[in-house]
């Protein structure tokens, strides 16, 4: 498809958006609530079709010789599917922020002043390879107010094109634009260009999903906000004081449960007041599990199938069975790794002191800590956000996972009875 062609379909889309979102942003809630029950409904009855949509896009990843962990991200089954649905009924029971008064106050002289929420207006979402981000990029955007422009990788086309047909159906059965939701219907990489420096007019915010490239093109060509990340360098730390079981557990869950999402582990860190006691154990159950571990010198001590590691492997997500581990003095040792390696996006302590966690969830600068917890729990779903569109580590707007709450800006309204300014 030539420049003009895209040109042309893609201010379509932005034009047809715009006007969508004047309409949704003063939908009622059971109006948008009817799209969302709609749009689960249709993916539950048309599983089979997606599934077979899916096995469409597997089968050309397959050929095209895409990694495991690929592979891994776009697989749909029954289990993935009814996932989508409950998550697009999860968004749907969330609380609907539009309209509501987040704080309001009254002047001296009388002027009566409310902060109402209000929807962004037009969000475009560029996302690779995970299908179910069509689902649920589109239920926040829905639930939230605001139109969606969605940008699938060409290795999803077939899943997300099914998946978009049944929010498509939920649209139509509860009478909202089409236009609400759309789905850019090419596979051109000059559709991206486009989004990101010929639509300012029609977009109000970007939301990158995928891996470190894409992020890193969004952030740097996008003429309007862009909310997101560029990679997920967790970290888990096993203080002096944690249990051993748990330590085990939280580390091999943490790195091991779904190796290719941003909130995997990638660096596990250990107390040099621990070594004699955890190191083995923790490395151990690692190991078994079918993960390469690269570590330090006193950590290749531990167990002989560990392999060196090197000054880039602390800077590295890997999105794979890989880990890098060492061994660091104390807390502050960990805290001092993790500002010097880390990313800001997740970091877990592992211990039973009460006052080194606090220490730990005190001074480490990311937008999730935890404590007692594996780094997989940095989803907006298990954080009772029914979803989330993605995770950012922005200070600006939105930290965090990012759900329905933080798809909003807010107006001041303000209230008088005549009042003027001397």
């Amino acid at each position: 498809m030539n420049a003009q062609r895209i040109g042309e379909l893609m201010e379509g889309l932005g034009k047809a958006a715009t006007e969508a979102a004047a309409v949704l942003a003063h939908a009622g809630s059971a109006q948008k609530n009817a799209a969302l029950a709609a749009a689960a409904a249709a993916v539950r009855a048309r599983r089979a079709g997606i599934l077979a949509a899916n096995e469409r896009d597997m089968a050309a990843a397959r050929a095209a010789h895409s990694s495991a962990a690929r592979l891994e991200r776009l697989r749909l089954d029954e289990a993935r599917i009814e996932d989508i649905a409950a998550g697009i009924e999860a968004v749907m029971a969330l609380p609907d922020p539009i309209g509501t008064t987040a704080a309001e106050w009254e002047r001296p002289n009388g002027l009566r002043i409310q902060r109402v929420v209000v929807p962004l207006g037009v969000i475009g979402i560029i996302y690779e390879s995970r299908p179910n981000v069509t689902a649920d990029a589109g239920a926040l955007c829905l639930k939230s107010g605001n139109a969606a422009i969605l940008r699938g990788g060409s290795e999803s086309e077939h899943s997300s094109r099914a998946l978009y047909e049944c929010l498509e159906s939920g649209l139509a059965t509860a009478q909202l634009p089409a236009a609400c939701i759309q789905l850019v219907p090419t596979g051109d990489r000059a559709a991206v260009g486009y989004m990101l420096s010929g639509m300012s007019e029609y977009l109000d915010v970007i939301v990158p999903r995928g891996g470190k490239s894409l992020v890193e093109r969004v952030q740097q060509e996008a003429r309007v906000p862009v909310i997101g990340h560029l990679e997920g360098n967790c970290h888990v730390y096993i203080d002096r004081d944690a249990e051993v079981r748990m330590a085990r557990t939280i580390a091999l869950n943490a790195k091991m449960r779904r190796t290719g999402i941003c909130g995997a582990a990638e660096t596990l860190l250990i107390d040099a007041g621990c070594v004699s006691t955890h190191l083995a154990p923790v490395v151990r159950e690692l190991l078994d599990a079918g993960c390469e571990v690269r570590g330090d010198a006193t950590v290749r001590q531990a167990d002989p199938r560990v392999r060196p590691a090197s000054e880039e492997d602390w800077y590295t997500e890997y999105l794979d069975a890989i880990i890098a581990a060492r061994v660091v003095e104390g807390v502050d040792g960990a805290i001092a790794h993790i500002a010097r390696y880390g990313s800001a996006h997740t970091e877990s302590i592992v211990t039973e002191n009460h006052a080194t966690a606090e220490r730990f969830l005190e001074r480490v600068d990311s937008a999730i800590v935890l404590h007692n917890a594996s780094t997989q729990f940095a989803d907006g779903g298990e954080f009772g956000m029914g979803a989330e569109i993605g995770i950012s580590t922005d200070r600006f707007h939105a930290r965090g996972p990012v759900g329905v709450q933080q798809l909003t800006s807010y107006k001041y309204v303000v209230r008088g009875t005549g009042q003027v300014r001397p």
